[in-house]
């Protein structure tokens, strides 16, 4: 084990080092500017066009609303990244670290919204096995560029190793649970694991029905204790913001049971956990939204930005400024859940610890059901619209809670590096579809917002832009 977790730490070292920084920054910049910021800076538009239309079935061809669409992919999101990822960045990378998240975040909209609008164009509509709209990168090179091996490949890769990611999530609840409850760790993985299995079991319908209220209750609750604490404290809220912003552009000096951060610890933890938390640049967006009811593939691209907003300059700035402004950062030895646990501990008394275990154990619940629809996608692809691919659901839905039930006593840090160079991967292939494929996704764009959206405006009912890549590219 200990030679496996040096050489994890290594491999997560070179895949996030310097030149992933660089990439994933670079690559948000430059869709930024080439979307005239219009994620960043249209809020009340993006707004109206997302979270004022909750209630809307929506136009087009789908599956889900968008608006359940966005709260399957927000389980991924928020999630114990936003908790115990957050904790793990500042450990490892200091308080700097969310400065780096804030950056990445804020770019990583254009991203997000690429995923999204990837997702809507090359989805297929799987009539016979489940009557569903789907999409993942498999389906992504087979549709775009013709690459059938290679989509099968990876397709087995995922639905092989997706799975082992939601180890994290288990380690964060059994970690949490324990500390605030006392609970054994056995006793959290088997209601997590029992939970889980039955509303996976119903299916994306039931899936998305479940995020669709659990996700935006407890993200609420959670911004309320975590804003609790920066009222409370509210005359260290300058020193906190000084130290985090100085952090970030400065070596930290070493506080409590936590060593010195360099600035390149900084902005490696900021962005690769906010990676983690936001999905931006992963490629799980255009899995997730790729079955949503819409008319237009970049109206539901929308949903980008108020997905990484959520998760990371609120839901992550709060839980970092509850462990830096309580004191937690400096005088603890946790890390991880643990870490967040004792800091809302700190602030609020035993209550608040225990708040935090269920808000912990809720995100986990919820992002792993998440992960498992991602994951899904894939064995969806290796087995086709077929007879198969219904069978199979059952069988995979046992293996990929395996890893959580069973594996949830490794140590924090493994697996975490684990996480991070399988995102890593997965960045990768979604960067070059993005680059690749850099065209037709202007095109979309160009087409939104230049003929469909004013057509709409005039009054006039331009026909649907939706996609069945079922019909473009039938199967041989």
């Amino acid at each position: 084990m200990a030679g496996l977790t040096d050489f994890m730490y290594w491999l997560d070292d070179l895949m996030w080092g310097t030149w992933m920084t660089i990439l994933l920054l670079a690559v948000g910049i430059i869709l930024s500017i080439r979307f005239a910021f219009r994620y960043q800076t249209k809020i009340a538009f993006n707004f109206k066009n997302t979270y004022g239309k909750i209630g809307a079935k929506g136009e087009g061809e789908g599956t889900i609303s968008g608006f359940r669409a966005a709260c399957t992919a927000l389980a991924n999101t928020v999630g114990t990244g936003n908790i115990s990822g957050v904790a793990t960045a500042i450990v490892s990378g200091g308080p700097g670290a969310l400065v780096w998240m804030w950056v990445s975040a804020f770019f990583g909209m254009s991203t997000k919204a690429c995923e999204i609008i990837i997702g809507q164009r090359y989805r297929e509509h799987y009539k016979k096995s489940m009557n569903e709209y789907v999409c993942d990168r498999s389906f992504v090179l087979k549709n775009a560029f013709g690459w059938k091996r290679g989509a099968v490949v990876l397709a087995v890769f995922c639905f092989i190793f997706g799975p082992w990611t939601c180890c994290v999530q288990t380690e964060a609840v059994t970690s949490s649970m324990r500390e605030a409850f006392g609970i054994p760790n056995l006793a959290s993985v088997i209601v997590i694991g029992i939970t889980c299995l039955v509303t996976i079991w119903g299916g994306l319908r039931r899936i998305s029905d479940v995020m669709s209220r659990a996700v935006p209750i407890m993200a609420v609750l959670y911004i309320i204790m975590g804003l609790g604490v920066l009222i409370l404290n509210f005359q260290h809220i300058p020193g906190v913001v000084a130290l985090i912003f100085k952090s970030a552009f400065s070596p930290t000096a070493a506080a409590g049971g936590f060593a010195g951060a360099t600035v390149r610890d900084a902005i490696q933890y900021g962005v690769a956990r906010g990676i983690y938390s936001n999905d931006a640049g992963t490629g799980y967006g255009m899995i997730a939204h790729a079955s949503a009811q819409t008319d237009h593939p970049v109206r539901q691209s929308l949903w980008g930005w108020g997905e990484v907003f959520i998760d990371t300059f609120i839901i992550c700035s709060i839980t970092a400024f509850t462990i830096i402004m309580t004191g937690s950062y400096y005088t603890s030895d946790a890390t991880s859940g643990a870490l967040t646990t004792i800091a809302f501990t700190s602030a609020y008394g035993a209550i608040g610890g225990k708040f935090t275990a269920i808000a912990i154990a809720v995100f986990a619940w919820t992002t792993i059901i998440g992960m498992y629809y991602t994951c899904e996608k894939s064995v969806n692809y290796a087995f086709g619209d077929t007879e198969n691919n219904r069978k199979m659901m059952p069988i995979y839905m046992i293996y990929y809670m395996l890893p959580c039930v069973i594996f949830y006593n490794i140590e924090a840090d493994l697996l975490w590096a684990f996480t991070d160079v399988l995102s890593a991967v997965y960045v990768l292939i979604t960067i070059f579809i993005i680059a690749a494929k850099h065209k037709e996704i202007f095109r979309l764009f160009d087409d939104f917002w230049k003929r469909y959206l004013p057509a709409k405006e005039r009054g006039e009912n331009p026909p649907y832009v939706t996609f069945d890549c079922a019909k473009e590219n039938p199967r041989d």
